[in-house]
């Protein structure tokens, strides 16, 4: 990283300073890893991301690379989970939480050194906005012409009556600035708006993100304080509905946002309030980790999310209503029931949607290659090469990895990384 070769001129002549450096930020990338995603601190494997450069589409892994595009139409081809991030030091308006810099708030300074190391950001650039988005864009370039990615904003918590709450919010990206860098290169991007159904302007707010061009909405509920069960949720949703717009919600357990600490609100099966009230939903990550009540039973029992998700997915009222994203679904702390589900359920595969959660597939311990190969899902032979493609490009590993997953003779077919009707870009709309 930039930061580190500057360093490494003034201080030549002390290369233990470097090598203390590199030391620590390694460990910042690990115990990070696990504050994301409940991974042990002490998770095997390369530990930063080194950060290539451009994918020089030569040698070791080029084979696998055009082999992952061979039947998928690239001109189609998109990525529904994507996220912008910045500290508003170029006007984005994005903000983090201020704990993120707080020497005495460890925890939250890992996980800001995490993101940006997985961003490929260093933590003095210039302007961290920018690098943001000049890193993104850069990786897209490594994907044919028509390769498309969704990029998300991501609201404020907000309290009850409807206000925000900065103490409650990680990290905010506002809907202006999603619709600004996604417009910046159409070829590329698209946008996901992100409006707090408790707001008082909620719909208006809504409504002008619509006829913006916004693709969809998200909610993260234990973040943002969002209770599917709140009736401010039916109104936002008839409109959705109205509009034919998806409305993404993370479920399952979170870790890299814990915002206002709302766990009991990403549970799948709440999903059904939003389904009742018309919208169209993607559930991301499929649920796949962390466990949750089952209020089906009267002793509301615990168990695991993902099998929540299941039962929503097996009940017929939902057919052509309920989707899910695959983004994060393969990381190593999912369960290999998980994957194996995914892969094997090929009555799900036209209701699942690509998506990668940029940038986490830049944080190096959240994967494990051998560890899919000992499920059985991929060849070792794939491990090297994969290796290398994630160096250089990792959102190409993330489409790569998925294309080579394989159950028996099962695996997910070219058809759920292609734009349908759902993920279609829409026409702006009339303001008025």
């Amino acid at each position: 990283m930039a930061a580190t070769h500057r360093l490494g001129c003034r201080r030549r002549h002390d290369g233990s300073v470097m090598r203390r450096r590199h030391l620590m930020l390694g460990c910042c990338g690990a115990l990070a890893a696990g504050l994301f995603t409940g991974l042990s601190a002490h998770a095997a494997g390369p530990l930063r991301n080194p950060c290539k450069g451009a994918w020089p589409a030569s040698g070791a892994g080029q084979a696998l690379v055009d082999e992952a595009f061979g039947g998928v139409d690239a001109t189609r081809l998109v990525d529904t989970h994507a996220h912008l991030l910045g500290t508003g030091d170029a006007g984005s308006g994005c903000t983090i939480h201020p704990s993120m810099h707080q020497w005495w708030r460890p925890v939250e300074v890992l996980r800001r050194r995490a993101i940006l190391d997985a961003s490929c950001v260093a933590p003095d650039a210039p302007s961290i906005d920018r690098a943001y988005v000049e890193r993104l864009r850069s990786l897209a370039a490594d994907f044919p012409p028509g390769a498309r990615w969704w990029l998300y904003a991501f609201e404020q918590a907000c309290d009850d009556a409807g206000q925000p709450r900065a103490d409650w919010t990680t990290f905010h990206v506002p809907d202006a600035y999603a619709a600004q860098v996604a417009g910046a290169l159409p070829q590329r991007f698209a946008w996901v708006a992100s409006v707090h159904p408790y707001r008082p302007d909620a719909l208006a707010r809504l409504d002008t993100a619509l006829a913006a061009g916004a693709v969809a909405v998200k909610w993260l509920p234990s973040a943002m304080n969002i209770d599917p069960r709140d009736p401010r949720c039916r109104p936002f949703c008839e409109r959705l509905a109205r509009a034919g717009v998806p409305l993404v919600v993370h479920c399952g357990e979170e870790k890299a946002a814990p915002g206002a600490g709302r766990d009991d609100l990403v549970n799948p099966l709440l999903v059904r309030h939003l389904l009742d009230h018309g919208a169209n939903v993607i559930v991301a990550h499929c649920a796949s980790l962390g466990r949750a009540a089952d209020t089906d039973q009267k002793s509301a029992p615990l168990r695991p999310a993902f099998d929540l998700f299941a039962r929503l997915m097996d009940e017929p009222q939902w057919q052509g209503r309920l989707y899910a994203d695959i983004s994060a679904v393969f990381q190593r702390n999912r369960k290999p029931a998980v994957w194996r589900s995914v892969l094997q359920r090929q009555d799900w595969h036209h209701r699942l949607l690509h998506g990668s959660d940029h940038p986490l597939p830049g944080l190096m311990p959240l994967f494990s290659l051998p560890a899919l190969q000992q499920a059985g899902l991929l060849d070792e032979t794939d491990i090297e090469p994969l290796t290398r493609i994630r160096e250089y490009n990792p959102l190409l590993f993330d489409f790569v990895l998925k294309r080579r997953l394989r159950l028996g003779g099962t695996r997910l077919p070219a058809a759920l990384f292609e734009a349908h009707a759902l993920t279609a870009v829409r026409p702006r709309q009339s303001s008025t």
